[in-house]
């Protein structure tokens, strides 16, 4: 019973205020002040984080893939224009960095255009577009697409797929595009091994090991692009990072064919 005096010996009565104004000793002034600082703080680093996984900052390839040789086996390259509007899609979307080169035999009537994206920030951002998709929505007919293979000048086996179109009449002319992807180092032609996860994840670590690469080779004959596919491939390969992480090509060697380690395969 509360006999009307308090005892000081206990403390329970001595501060009548301080239940209302601490807790766990803390005043509440304070304590309301720092949970508005926290929330303050966990919007911020909310916005920013929603701002990083709209927009994350592009990835920068070791070696740039405009380092891949403008001579190369007899082959002579010049880039290509690709259309404002079309960079600007491809940065927004998918493209950390890309090339697109044609190259030419002087004096043999042959020639193939090289188109190589590769995709890090957003390593599934490549998803659909790939030939089959962006062929036929610029007029060409579809004729076929095989599994294929060819060897690389080091020897390596290289998985592709072959598409073939064709112009509609009356020109009709047909092109021939070979394509595979690079998936963190591995050889795929299969857009299933990237769709998962794996590709719909932001590259927030800015790993340039994670990636999807794709790779393009075409010309009006099969013939022609299979042979620049065969001269470059290992130059492509050199260039992105293998399963390990690691990068076989130095930067602006003495020799534009030269390749270091191009010998040593990183795996099918």
């Amino acid at each position: 019973m509360y006999s009307g005096h308090s005892d000081s010996g206990s403390g329970c009565l001595r501060d009548p205020l301080g239940a209302h104004r601490r807790r766990g000793n803390v005043p509440v002034w304070l304590a309301g002040g720092l949970a508005i600082v926290l929330l303050v703080v966990a919007g911020t680093a909310y916005r920013l984080s929603a701002a990083r996984t709209e927009n994350p900052p592009a990835i920068t390839l070791p070696v740039p893939l405009s380092e891949l040789p403008m001579a190369i086996e007899g082959w002579e390259g010049h880039d290509l224009e690709i259309p404002t509007v079309t960079q600007e899609y491809m940065k927004a979307n998918f493209a950390d960095d890309y090339v697109s080169r044609r190259y030419s035999k002087p004096g043999e009537a042959m020639w193939a255009d090289a188109y190589v994206v590769y995709c890090s920030s957003r390593p599934g951002g490549v998803l659909g577009h790939q030939p089959m998709v962006c062929f036929p929505a610029h007029g060409w007919i579809h004729d076929d697409t095989t599994p294929s293979a060819f060897v690389s000048r080091s020897g390596r086996q290289i998985k592709c797929l072959v598409h073939r179109f064709h112009e509609p009449a009356p020109d009709n002319r047909p092109i021939v595009v070979l394509g595979f992807y690079v998936l963190n180092g591995q050889i795929t032609v299969s857009e299933r091994d990237f769709s998962g996860i794996f590709g719909r994840m932001i590259n927030i670590s800015g790993d340039p090991a994670r990636y999807v690469a794709q790779v393009q080779i075409s010309s009006v004959l099969e013939h022609s692009a299979r042979a620049l596919a065969r001269d470059l491939a290992d130059s492509v390969l050199a260039i992105l990072p293998d399963q390990h992480g690691q990068v076989r090509r130095a930067i602006s060697p003495s020799h534009p064919s030269e390749i270091s380690g191009a010998t040593e395969p990183t795996g099918n």
